[in-house]
């Protein structure tokens, strides 16, 4: 078990709080060990996947298996990072509570405003997806009207208390989990039964390496895939967001994280390869889901429907984890002084109501981009990879905070139970991995440009904290 430090200078919170003591203006334990299960194999399934590996698969062929094996492999010891350091100290609410009292308050209020703006940013990209997926039933309805519900939905749902946001993404993650289990057990049968498409391309093994190879556009192209594929996991450090709402952390924490490997193997890695031997991948559509592909070839004339609605389904499951993470995230700045203090307040519910107000409100100009043309939707997307870049930063913060955390706390590294395979070393090889993804984001001309643009966020950032009294201020703040 891990030991605890309650004397730690900068986290601010009381002792860990239990489901037969739940004081008013404490985050209240009501995730279940289904629940962290669940939000995480969520948060390890994004939108990406059904809607972004068409065009992964045209840049990398075969070879994308590889590529989302590499990211997944590399966010499982972020996410043991996460873990070690969260269970090192149960009044960690939060990654961001972890980062701040080991790097200090400055990294905290980096950590914690990055990560809230990245959500934000992935949040409006959703409501604008919802609104698209929507018009498939009904095109005639008004752009604003989706998107002002779903805002709206999101709000209401998210007010009433935690554990009805764990029943959410329970049932947002089944419906994933039924969609690629059925297109992995369908696209067996098709393989099993040797079955031809109307063009002639039979289904087997052998599509993987028959269509120009497993690296049919040689490294460029499996670099290329990467680009895409990092945002599919936007999401996966869910888990250590919702900490402080966890029953029996120590428990379930580390199951949720342990289990992440698999669901890699499985969600991503073997519906992709399973997609590729019954469609040989230069025969993928870049522009559409080839989920839906695959499901019309099986001669499932309402798998557009299906799929649509999963999507949707996945959408929605994005944007309400990005509402409850950053109002969580406001609740844990707002205590340390970093955010306005009427954030840090708790409603009757045990939900920063004030802080899900803000966050909910900056969803509203998402409405707007709707009616903006097709040259903001690519602008649009533009900033959706400025929100993978920053992603990327936080996650290198995790890892940073760790590399410290077994500097100046070797005692609680020695007690804990949940370590890093391979520690140290692991961390530097992690870090080296996304400092790589940064110069691969350099051979394209709209990643180049966010990357360009990505440095404005960190400007405003410093000039809020030095305008504020950085630290100090904090602090000052944080005691009135």
């Amino acid at each position: 078990m891990a030991s605890h430090d309650p004397g730690h200078p900068q986290v601010k919170t009381a002792e860990p709080v239990t489901d037969s003591h739940v004081e008013s203006d404490h985050l209240q334990r009501g995730l279940s060990n289904r629940h962290i299960q669940l939000i995480a194999i969520g948060g390890a399934i994004g939108t990406g996947l059904f809607m972004g590996s068409g065009k992964t698969i045209s840049l990398a062929g075969p070879s994308v298996v590889l590529v989302y094996g590499i990211i997944g492999f590399m966010l499982f010891f972020v996410m043991r990072a996460m873990g070690e350091l969260l269970l090192s100290n149960l009044n960690y609410k939060s990654l961001r509570d972890a980062v701040s009292d080991i790097l200090g308050p400055t990294a905290g209020f980096v950590c914690g405003w990055t990560y809230w703006f990245c959500w934000i940013v992935t949040g409006m990209a959703d409501v604008v997806a919802i609104t698209g997926y929507a018009q498939y039933w009904w095109p005639d309805i008004a752009l604003w009207i989706p998107g002002a519900l779903t805002i709206l939905l999101l709000l209401g749902l998210n007010l009433v208390a935690v554990r009805l946001f764990g029943e959410l993404e329970f049932w947002f993650a089944i419906i994933k989990l039924v969609a690629i289990t059925a297109l992995i057990l369908v696209g067996g049968v098709m393989i099993l039964t040797h079955f031809q498409s109307p063009d002639g391309n039979v289904a087997a093994v052998s599509n993987l390496i028959n269509h120009g190879g497993f690296f049919p556009n040689g490294i460029a192209g499996f670099l290329a895939g990467f680009q895409i594929a990092i945002f599919a996991f936007v999401g996966v450090e869910l888990a250590g967001t919702a900490a402080a709402e966890t029953k029996d952390p120590e428990k379930n924490l580390p199951r949720a994280i342990n289990s992440i490997p698999v669901r890699i193997v499985v969600f991503y890695i073997l519906a992709l390869a399973v997609i590729m031997m019954v469609t040989p991948w230069d025969k993928v559509h870049n522009d559409s889901s080839p989920f839906v592909q695959m499901f019309a070839l099986a001669g499932l004339p309402a798998a557009a429907g299906i799929i649509n609605f999963v999507v949707l389904t996945s959408a929605a499951s994005s944007a309400n984890s990005g509402i409850f993470s950053t109002s969580r995230m406001l609740f844990g700045l707002a205590r340390e002084g970093q955010a306005p203090k009427r954030w840090g307040v708790l409603s009757s519910h045990h939900v920063p109501a004030r802080g899900l107000f803000f966050s909910v409100a900056c969803l509203v100009p998402s409405l707007l981009i709707l009616y903006a043309g097709s040259s903001v939707i690519e602008a649009f997307t533009l900033i959706t990879t400025v929100s993978s870049v920053l992603f990327m930063v936080v996650w290198s913060l995790i890892l940073a905070a760790y590399l410290v955390y077994r500097r100046k706390f070797p005692e609680r590294h020695k007690a804990s139970s949940f370590k890093v395979p391979g520690g140290r070393f692991m961390c530097w090889v992690v870090l080296a991995f996304f400092a790589f993804m940064v110069v691969v984001l350099t051979f394209e001309n709209d990643t180049r440009s966010a990357l360009m643009v990505t440095p404005i966020w960190f400007v405003i950032l410093f000039a809020g904290w030095y305008l504020t009294g950085g630290a100090k201020g904090a602090e000052k703040r944080a005691t009135q």
